[in-house]
């Protein structure tokens, strides 16, 4: 038997860039696989361990991600900003995020935690707004971009639609220690607001389904490439003589 084939140039050249970017885009989400497995391994370590200091967590970067990282200073609540976020059972809330000072004057975004639409106005949850030399322990989150069809905010009532912790700095004319924000763990506040713990440590992981699926198209495209041209009498066996 001889394998008689004619492929057809410009079908052929088509049906090769698209397995390319197909299996490109499986190649990706391995690698986006690995990744999301490694966050995952540091976040779940890091998360049960004993809090660090500023100084501590500055030093390890982003490997202090979701490591607990206790604080002294005082909030700058004249300076807190508003982040719009839906809550577990679909209401509308606000993330409370107050720049604070350490006694060594830098200063870092806390997510103090979540309030009601209704008490985002401070003068309505005042036992909340304390004042003076506090002690705060929180999740160290290295900060992310806003999405490309984030809503822009508003800056005149101070109300964000992301934690964009660069943008909201500038806003203020603050200069933060790190690019990232500590969310204040679960101790009560006076009054009851903001109520903190609100740190989430479950991950979306479906990049392996994402690459079977690219990976499939890309096999399924070459066996439609064959299909087609056995139909056409371009691949065939024939005896040989």
């Amino acid at each position: 038997m001889r394998l008689h084939f004619r492929p057809l140039p410009v079908y052929s050249l088509v049906t090769a860039i698209m397995f390319t970017v197909l299996t490109g885009l499986g190649v990706w989400q391995v690698e986006r696989l690995h990744w999301k497995l490694g966050l995952i391994a540091q976040a779940n370590r890091n998360f049960v361990l004993p809090p660090v200091s500023l100084d501590a967590a500055l030093k390890m970067g982003r490997e202090a991600d979701y490591r607990h990282v206790a604080l002294n200073g005082r909030f700058e609540h004249a300076k807190e900003a508003y982040v719009y976020a839906v809550a577990p059972d679909g209401d509308a809330v606000y993330h409370v995020v107050t720049p604070f000072v350490t006694d060594g004057g830098r200063v870092m975004l806390v997510d103090r935690g979540l309030v009601p639409v209704a008490l985002r106005d401070p003068a309505k949850r005042k036992a909340g707004q304390i004042a003076g030399e506090q002690h705060v322990v929180g999740v160290w989150r290295m900060a992310g971009a806003p999405g490309l069809f984030t809503p822009q905010p508003d800056l005149k009532q101070r109300v964000w639609f992301s934690r964009d912790v660069k943008a909201i700095a500038a806003a203020d004319r603050v200069r933060l220690a790190a690019p990232a924000i500590v969310e204040a763990n679960a101790a009560p506040n006076p009054g009851g607001w903001p109520k903190g713990g609100q740190t989430v440590v479950t991950f979306r992981n479906e990049h392996l389904q994402y690459a079977i699926t690219w990976f499939g198209l890309a096999a399924a495209l070459i066996g439609i490439y064959i299909a087609f041209h056995i139909s056409k009498g371009r691949l065939s066996w024939r005896r040989r003589v």
